[in-house]
């Protein structure tokens, strides 16, 4: 069997943040995707031969601003089907490489451009972070404690989820439409506008009315005792989303707390009543005590995990989602496809380790 994108050639000019991490999620599925570095490669965080995020592709080494290096890269847009690029709007086209160049010379290419802002707007020149784009968003706003300052997420919604993942979408949006008409397009991938299509819910809830722009007072942003995290006598935290009657039945039940001597479920003013009880059983007993209490019960109860203990996770372990590859632990190819090859995991590459074997694969002399 082969992978879902087996014989779709990418090129990606190097970046930080959700460039790479699409260009990942597309090699995992077994697209063949050639990462372009300047000489050096990029400032990051780890070493490369480290950053999981750059596995399952080959580095070309070329320095855009001169001539004969964008010549040549310029060459490999020429055979592939994707381009992804994450720089400011314009910086490609300084370069030489952006879509209108490149398209004129591969009318199929699709051209997938990555920025937080968006190729135009007031706020397009400018710099910011998966933190703005929250911002800008509502997003952020809404995530929180009641009574306390926005927290942000990790970089997971607006780098990832705005970024990436619709980037992945767009990309692949692109090549279907170029099955029909033959002809590639350019993406314009902004992860404000992704964030923004994320919370398409919560729009709709506050237009009708049923959600509070008062952080952490609503059913699932942690103002409900039944959708919270609780401490265990050992220190570590159970998670709760029994949002359902019937799963909230099987909470109760669980806890050993009697539905009649409780409030309703829904009654908002007695929420602080709910959680002090909740807080109080759960502090009662050590967390894995309680996961096995609930083992036999539908009750949308789970551990809170460290990341040490998520490969061993019964569920996470029968699915293999935590691999081991290139000595290191790192989260598995998704989605996972009935009719395809499982997908392997090639280490990463020092930036221009290829540069002679992609030349010489993708048919582009390498005569320097």
């Amino acid at each position: 069997m082969k992978r879902v994108l087996d014989g779709l050639k990418i090129v990606e000019l190097a970046g930080i943040g959700p460039s790479p991490h699409a260009a990942m999620l597309l090699a995992d599925l077994g697209a063949e995707v050639v990462r372009v570095e300047r000489p050096g490669g990029v400032t990051q965080l780890l070493p490369v031969d480290k950053d999981a995020g750059l596995r399952n592709r080959r580095s070309v080494s070329a320095d855009l601003k001169v001539a004969g290096d964008l010549a040549k890269v310029l060459k490999l847009v020429d055979k592939a089907d994707v381009l992804i690029e994450g720089y400011r709007p314009g910086a490609a086209e300084r370069l030489g490489i952006g879509p209108d160049v490149c398209r004129e010379r591969n009318p199929r290419l699709v051209y997938a451009r990555i920025t937080g802002w968006g190729q135009d707007g007031p706020l397009a020149p400018y710099a910011g972070h998966d933190i703005n784009y929250l911002a800008l968003s509502g997003a952020l706003n809404a995530i929180g404690r009641e009574g306390e300052r926005p927290l942000a997420p990790l970089n997971l919604v607006a780098d990832l989820g705005g970024g990436s993942m619709q980037a992945v979408m767009g990309i692949l949006g692109a090549l279907y439409a170029r099955a029909q008409t033959g002809v590639g397009d350019v993406v314009d991938i902004a992860m404000v506008d992704g964030v923004s299509a994320l919370m398409t819910m919560f729009w709709t809830l506050t237009e009708n009315g049923l959600w509070s722009d008062r952080r952490g007072s609503n059913v699932i942003d942690g103002g409900a005792p039944f959708y919270d995290t609780y401490e265990c006598a050992d220190g570590r935290y159970i998670a709760v989303g029994a949002v359902e009657p019937v799963f909230y039945a099987q909470l109760l039940e669980g806890l050993g707390l009697d539905p009649a001597g409780l409030p309703d479920q829904y009654d908002e003013s007695a929420w602080p009543t709910l959680r002090k009880n909740f807080a109080e059983v759960f502090a009662a007993r050590g967390r894995d005590s309680w996961v096995q209490v609930f083992a036999r019960l539908d009750a949308c109860v789970t551990p809170v995990l460290s990341l040490d203990e998520v490969p061993d996770h019964p569920h996470m372990s029968a699915r293999n989602t935590i691999v081991s590859a290139f000595g290191q632990r790192q989260p598995a190819a998704a989605p996972r496809f009935a009719s395809a090859h499982d997908a392997t995991y090639d280490a990463p590459r020092t930036p221009g380790a290829d540069t002679e074997a992609v030349f010489r694969d993708w048919g582009v002399d390498d005569d320097r």
